[in-house]
């Protein structure tokens, strides 16, 4: 089953920070992650800690852009992209969400998502890097939509853009409902209306 846990830390102090961070924010949230307890979790003295970031709000914008380029790997390789009907492609794309939905929900949700709920306000630099990190996923799904919108002509005028950020929200919702549950059968029903949305909107067969 896919995951998007992440590995333990490596040995470079930079990136064990960073791995702590992905691990320890998505369990336990951003204010209640100290400098100390991600030292601990990496394995490194303060002093490493500010050798490689000015404060801890600096290791949260590093943090967000890593989260970004741990986590393309991921659908980057995954099955879906090989499937011809870009229909079946973002179809492919939902079941794919819908599997890594599976696992505990401090391994499955979004660094990003989860940060700037808390840090919208009290930081710019940290709300803007997790911003980037979600609508970059985002429109890495425009392409799939743009082709759809021309293949299969929707129900009503929509943009591939605005679709490929509605999947977004769809998932940081979902994602808010399961922590407020404690159970990931809130985000696997939103995932499944989704794909019921995008079927009537296309005119198709759920896939």
């Amino acid at each position: 089953m896919p995951s998007t846990d992440l590995p333990p830390p490596s040995g470079n102090a930079r990136t064990a920070l960073l791995d702590a961070a992905l691990r320890l924010v998505r369990r336990q949230g951003w204010a209640a992650t100290s400098i100390d307890q991600l030292c601990r979790a990496a394995g490194v003295t303060k002093g490493a800690f500010f050798h490689h970031f000015v404060s801890k709000e600096a290791l949260g914008v590093a943090a967000a852009r890593y989260w970004g380029e741990v986590t393309t790997p991921l659908f980057a390789q995954a099955k879906y992209h090989r499937l011809e009907d870009p229909l079946d492609r973002i179809f492919g794309y939902l079941d794919f969400r819908a599997a890594l939905a599976q696992g505990p929900l401090d391994q499955i949700t979004c660094f990003a998502g989860t940060t700037v709920q808390e840090t919208f306000a009290s930081s710019d630099a940290i709300r803007a890097a997790c911003g980037d990190a979600i609508f970059e996923h985002a429109q890495r799904l425009e392409a799939d939509f743009r082709e759809a919108i021309v293949r299969h002509p929707p129900r009503d005028a929509v943009s591939a853009d605005s679709l490929a950020l509605h999947t977004q929200c769809v998932l940081q919702g979902g994602f808010v409902i399961a922590k407020a549950r404690g159970d990931n059968q809130p985000l696997l029903d939103a995932i499944a209306h989704l794909k019921r949305y995008i079927a009537l909107l296309f005119a198709v067969p759920v896939r």
